[in-house]
């Protein structure tokens, strides 16, 4: 299923790489396509959405809407 996130606070290449690993932490399978200027964030995973938005967040990113963002 394809998830899309608002992230805030991505600024490099090292951000992006810090919001994929922390998706593949929850699946190592998952795509992710991180377009940086924008912050958004498109992820391919059947994983619940607040398991993503969790890890995202853990690796120091905010996600808009957080959990109540369809």
């Amino acid at each position: 299923m394809s998830q899309k996130f608002q992230v805030e606070g991505m600024s490099c290449q090292h951000c992006v790489q810090s919001v994929q690993n922390a998706v593949w932490t929850v699946d190592p399978k998952a795509q992710v396509t991180v377009d940086l200027p924008t912050g958004h964030v498109d992820v391919l995973s059947a994983q619940p959405r607040k398991d993503l938005v969790a890890a995202i967040e853990e690796a120091g990113y905010r996600v808009q809407g957080g959990n109540d963002a369809a």
